[in-house]
Parts: C-alpha cells; structure tokens; sequence
C-alpha cells in the first residue's frame, strides 16, 4: 500500500484538493456510450474531496447502489496558481502526474440525468500510488493507460487518443476557475468501461480494482461493502 495522501499533503501542504474531471474526452470511450457528436471543448464535473481515498484504501459500495463501475485516468496534479494561463505555457503549471479512478455509480449518474451524485460517494476517487514530476513525463501525450478487475483488462488505451490533452485541459478549466497548488484534473478514460459490455459487468464486493498508467505504477483497491 502506498500512501499518495501523505506525499501530497507534504508537498502541498493544504488539507484538500479540488478535484475536476472531464467527461468523454476519448473518442472510443464517448462512441461507446452513444455520443453521436464529440465535444467541442472539455466537459468538466467534479467530486468533492471526501470521495477521495488512497491506493490500497476500500472502494465502498453502499447498499442498493446499483451498477458501479471503475475507470482509469491519467490524473495532472497542479503546481502552482493557475489562473487564465495558455496552453502554450500550462505545463509551467503542472507539478506531475498520478493514476486516478473515476469510480462512477451508473444508475444514480443516468438517472439523475446528471452527474453529481453518481461520481461523488465517499471513496469514489482512489488516487495513487506515487507523485510522478512533470519534469519525467512532459506532456504525457502518449502513455498506456489500463483497467483490470480482477486481473481481467477492461480498459486498455492512450493518452495519444485523448480529445484534449493536458495543455488544453489546464489552460480550459483555468479559465473557468483559479486552480491552486494540489488540485487535481482526472483528464477521462477510454473505453471499456463495465456499463457499456455485453454482458454488462459491475464491481461488487469482492472484487480487486486495478488502475495502470505507463510510467506511473499501478493504482490497487479492494471493492467491500458499506458497513449499515
């Protein structure tokens, strides 16, 4: 078990992150669930930073949630303030890089025909294992990222087919927010994804939640039920 929570908290020195994600910003992954027309420019949510846990840490299931699936992500890590910056200069802004979750509760995301409450329950965004410096991975424009639940590869892409990469991504949202040193931006995920195979395919209990990005490591979760 590695322990990201403490590594990011030494560096940055704050309690908690914001964390930003972005919606279908994978063509095979937004061609699977049906989009017919590709976004123009990113689609962001967030999680609050109480869905947050660290590798080794249980995803937790509560019960009568339904479908829930894992996805891996390629998650940037902001260095320092951030506010309106170019994409020429966004990597000036980028501390590093780590492996992401973005565990995601269907029926509650479809249903609500938002997606708030289905991205944000606690544990529902393990970071992890290690903090990787801009510094070794530049832009990360081209690095396999991988899926497995119990050991079985779901997920298997690369940030190559991102529809934005990680210079648009923080020159967008900095448009639209300050970012501060520590925040998070989980940049999507590929297709693969348990809610779109046939069968369908939902974690449960039991289960072992694997997330790898090439030159990262490898992000590990045990899947347990919500204590009542």
């Amino acid at each position: 078990m590695s322990d990201w929570r403490a590594e990011w908290q030494e560096r940055f020195a704050r309690t908690e992150p914001k964390i930003i994600c972005v919606g279908l910003n994978y063509k095979d992954h937004a061609v699977e669930g049906g989009v017919k027309n590709l976004p123009t420019s990113p689609i962001l949510f967030a999680k609050f930073s109480t869905a947050l846990c660290n590798d080794g840490d249980p995803i937790l299931m509560p019960d009568g949630i339904g479908h829930v699936d894992s996805e891996a992500e390629l998650t940037v890590i902001i260095g320092r303030e951030c506010h309106k910056v170019s994409a020429d200069d966004a990597l000036d802004f980028v501390h590093g890089y780590t492996c992401g979750n973005d565990v995601s509760a269907r029926d509650a995301q479809f249903g609500d025909r938002q997606w708030f409450r289905g991205k944000t329950y606690d544990s529902f965004c393990p970071v992890g294992p290690r903090i990787v410096p801009v510094a070794e991975l530049g832009e990360a424009g081209d690095l396999r990222v991988v899926q497995r639940l119990n050991g079985e590869t779901l997920q298997d892409g690369s940030t190559s087919q991102l529809i934005f990469g990680v210079r648009e991504l923080v020159s967008f949202t900095s448009h639209v927010l300050t970012l501060l040193p520590g925040d998070l931006i989980l940049t999507g995920t590929p297709a693969g994804v348990g809610v779109f195979r046939e069968p369908k395919l939902s974690m449960k209990p039991g289960d072992v939640a694997e997330v790898e990005v090439e030159g990262i490591g490898v992000l590990r979760n045990p899947v347990e039920a919500t204590e009542a």
